[in-house]
């Protein structure tokens, strides 16, 4: 299983030699001439679709195996651990919303 991570973390590194401080407030200001989504075009896209695949989501949506897809977690967890389960996972995908307009569509 490939951790895209990694990609995450090197398209936050080069977003922060960008901005120059670590603080995402001052990230969000040094944006006010132009977005990061237009120089860093690049990255912006590698970011999003890194992001799509940390989060699960499609095409990235598969990451059990077949056998998996009968019998995993939707059969182990039930009520409220099924619910905490896709809460955790709906945090996961605001978090990296969140982080996409903060470090390239200017906050």
């Amino acid at each position: 299983m490939v951790s895209y991570e990694v990609s995450i973390g090197f398209i936050l590194t080069n977003v922060i030699l960008r901005a120059g401080p670590l603080n995402l407030s001052d990230i969000v200001f040094a944006q006010q001439s132009i977005r990061y989504c237009v120089p860093l075009f690049p990255l912006s896209i590698m970011f999003f679709v890194s992001g799509l695949a940390e989060t699960n989501r499609h095409p990235f949506d598969l990451p059990e195996a077949e056998a998996e897809l009968v019998a995993g977690y939707f059969v182990e967890y039930s009520a409220m651990g099924l619910a905490l389960f896709y809460l955790g996972e709906c945090a996961n995908i605001l978090f990296m919303c969140s982080l996409t307009t903060v470090l390239f569509l200017g906050g």
